[in-house]
């Protein structure tokens, strides 16, 4: 979640894909559109099960970002150190039990094979803008070592698929910085530990993804959203402290969700027929408001991704997507 107040917006100072700028001039066709959409937490199953059918639904792959204290018990708790912080503590909590671990660990394993990608989102839910590089090295091995023994700790060793160390070791390339707090010692940390790509960068409207440092940095946007058009962050915390300041007010969730569809609508449609620039939209495993933010993407989703030119499709997918471009573009360049 963005904590509204925590810091002014994240400068982007990148090298964008020169792609994304460019192969429109070379070309009668339009870019195709993508939209990429995540969620945080990837905590709760039922969530995970009523997502993995939207996409069916809908032709949309997802991003999903794990905190990785969901994979550990109660009872382990101990076993994690987030830097500076009391052994055992997280933010977010941990799972009730291993059937409740073993549940999760098969949704990721199938939405994996659905072309759905998994990404980090650290562990314990921490505000880490004042960490060291150190302390995030130490954060990404518990999410990693984490993830990797998932099955063994669970108890169920016999069931962990052939290829999971091997999709742990190599797969999981994105991270999400908890509160979106972002830092330099964090790009270091990113850079170092081998990430491809960073979601965690806010931006004042679509923006072009970047590379940077060998860093691929995707922005949440602010768009307009309400009858006055104000800015917001588009992820389901800001639009639900935007409508109710964060309480829970399901009288009014069908507003809610009409808002919020509309406020997709006009920010999918300007990109749309203008620039195609990639419409990032980001979520929580929590139906805030009544659910009124989840009703609005699956309404959204159900009505775009099946568009001419369309792609919804999860980060590294835009990522690859886009490197594909940029060296398309400087082979024609080359051939000039």
């Amino acid at each position: 979640m963005f904590r509204p107040g925590l810091s002014s917006l994240l400068a982007l100072s990148l090298t964008s894909f020169p792609a994304l700028a460019n192969d429109a001039d070379q070309a009668d066709t339009k870019l195709e559109q993508l939209v990429v959409v995540s969620f945080d937490g990837a905590h709760d199953n039922k969530l995970w099960e009523k997502s993995r059918a939207m996409a069916k639904r809908t032709g949309a792959h997802f991003t999903y970002f794990l905190s990785c204290t969901f994979l550990m018990t109660k009872e382990n708790r101990k076993s994690y150190q987030a830097p500076h912080e009391k052994r055992g503590k997280s933010n977010v909590g941990f799972a009730p039990d291993n059937s409740d671990v073993i549940t999760r660990l098969d949704h990721i394993w199938q939405a994996r094979a659905e072309g759905h990608d998994l990404g980090s989102h650290a562990c314990g839910h921490f505000d880490g803008a004042k960490w060291s590089a150190d302390d995030w090295a130490q954060e990404f091995d518990f999410f990693r070592n984490t993830l990797r023994d998932a099955w063994k700790n669970a108890g169920v060793e016999e069931r962990e698929p052939l290829e999971w160390r091997d999709f742990v070791e190599k797969d999981v390339v994105g991270f999400r910085a908890p509160y979106l707090s972002s830092s330099p010692a964090l790009d270091k940390a990113l850079r170092d530990f081998g990430f491809g790509y960073d979601a965690s960068p806010v931006s004042k409207g679509p923006t072009v993804p970047g590379k940077s440092d060998g860093l691929v940095r995707f922005a949440l946007p602010l768009i307009p959203e309400g009858p006055s058009a104000r800015p917001v962050v588009a992820m389901d915390y800001n639009l639900y402290v935007r409508h109710s300041r964060g309480k829970e007010d399901v009288g009014n969730s069908a507003t809610y969700e009409e808002r919020t569809l509309a406020a997709y609508r006009a920010a999918f449609e300007k990109q749309y027929s203008g620039e195609r620039i990639p419409l990032q939209l980001g979520f929580h495993f929590v139906e805030m408001n009544g659910g009124a933010y989840w009703r609005a993407l699956d309404r959204f989703l159900t009505e775009t991704c099946s568009k001419p030119d369309v792609a919804c499709v999860s980060h590294r997918e835009a990522m690859d997507i886009m490197t594909k471009r940029a060296k398309a573009v400087e082979t024609t360049s080359e051939g000039l």
